[in-house]
């Protein structure tokens, strides 16, 4: 899995290029917390139920339909976003189903149950590109620590940043004026 700093990227990404008139302060706050929702499914181990378990890390917590159950409730809560419930929706919909795209593109662990409850399948990306996190802080606090942030840094935050601040560019580029009234001249 990627680490707990970098879960938020896509969020903060989708905040910075979209801005705060559409993305609100409590809204960019509700979809950092939804982007890292789906590893609360650790306390499982705690409890002893195996990785492979559809309750179990990368389970039922990192599919779509989690995704939407966050979304949804997020919607129906969030009435002081000052915003819309589709906005809302999609927003923290997006934000909790990156969590699984981020760890479906680790080099590690067993996948990720995308379809649960229909399926229980883990399914890895394509490429993967991520250094898988160690889950332990004493691990995470050493050389192959830094690997996964530089990592993370490489193949999730600059590519996040790119677009983050094209689409910014684009929302304050001013448009060109349209007058359906003015006609053009017509060329010879």
């Amino acid at each position: 899995m990627p680490t707990l700093f970098t879960h938020p990227a896509v969020p903060l990404a989708l905040a910075l290029g979209f801005g705060r008139k559409v993305i609100s302060g409590r809204l960019l706050l509700a979809g950092m917390v939804a982007s890292v929702l789906p590893d609360f499914d650790v306390i499982a181990f705690r409890v002893g139920v195996p990785y492979a378990a559809e309750f179990g890390h990368r389970g039922f917590s990192h599919s779509l339909i989690f995704a939407c159950i966050v979304a949804v409730t997020g919607g129906l809560l969030f009435r002081s976003a000052n915003t819309s419930f589709y906005r809302t929706f999609w927003f923290l919909f997006v934000a909790a189903a990156s969590h699984g795209i981020l760890d479906a593109c680790t080099n590690g662990g067993l996948g990720v149950a995308f379809f649960w409850p229909w399926t229980n399948e883990r399914y890895f990306a394509p490429l993967q590109f991520i250094q898988v996190s160690p889950l332990s802080i004493t691990r995470f606090a050493s050389i192959k620590g830094i690997k996964v942030l530089g990592s993370e840094l490489l193949w999730v935050w600059f590519p996040l940043i790119g677009i983050a601040a094209t689409t910014a560019f684009f929302r304050w580029m001013p448009l060109p004026e349209h007058n359906p009234a003015r006609k053009e001249p017509r060329g010879n």
